[in-house]
């Protein structure tokens, strides 16, 4: 009700999204890369010049881990998927027309593991098995820049870790979206 409120008084959007996302764990001495995921979901933008944008996504993120052994490069590798629930709360500022407008924008985000999809090599190490004890619920923080072209709305954003999705081995999630977005209301 009381964004209802809000809405009423100010400029109010709504609108789909969908995009790519680039992300890697990090952890304590493992080498790690980057694994290619998807977001899709939808945003509102509350405000003109300064705005408020709660969105809510579906995305896939995860990373890949390779371990050494003895620097025989024996020891396997691990690559997890998440299939995630994602919940930003940003804060912007828009520069320009209505026709076209650049933003700069961050706030803190909420992420829900929905699923796990996980693939260990044969020769993984006993000892890095509870790689996979991920925690299911993270707290991040989202900064980045878009433009708006008409009803056509492009983001590039960074997210990073405040939690930590597995607490014995210290990993944080941590990636780049681009999204591109369609104001429908």
């Amino acid at each position: 009700m009381l964004l209802l409120s809000i809405a009423a008084k100010a400029q109010f959007t709504l609108g789909l999204k969908g995009g790519m996302n680039i992300s890697k764990i990090n952890t304590d001495n493992v080498s790690e890369s980057t694994v290619t995921g998807y977001q899709f979901g939808a945003f509102a933008r509350i405000g003109n010049g300064l705005y408020l944008q709660p969105e809510m996504y579906v995305g896939s993120k995860g990373g890949q881990f390779n371990f050494d052994s003895n620097g025989t490069n024996t020891g396997g590798s691990a690559k997890v998927r998440f299939t995630s629930l994602d919940v930003p709360l940003l804060l912007g500022k828009s520069f320009g027309a209505k026709s076209l407008n650049f933003r700069i924008m961050a706030g803190p985000i909420y992420s829900y593991i929905l699923n796990t999809d996980q693939s260990f090599s044969d020769n993984l190490s006993a000892a890095y098995r509870d790689l996979g004890n991920y925690d299911r619920s993270t707290l991040g923080y989202q900064a980045g820049a878009g433009i708006d072209l008409g009803n056509i709305s492009l983001d590039a954003r960074y997210e990073g870790g405040l939690t930590q999705i597995n607490q014995k081995y210290g990993q944080r999630q941590n990636l780049w979206h681009i999204s591109l977005g369609f104001k429908i209301l």
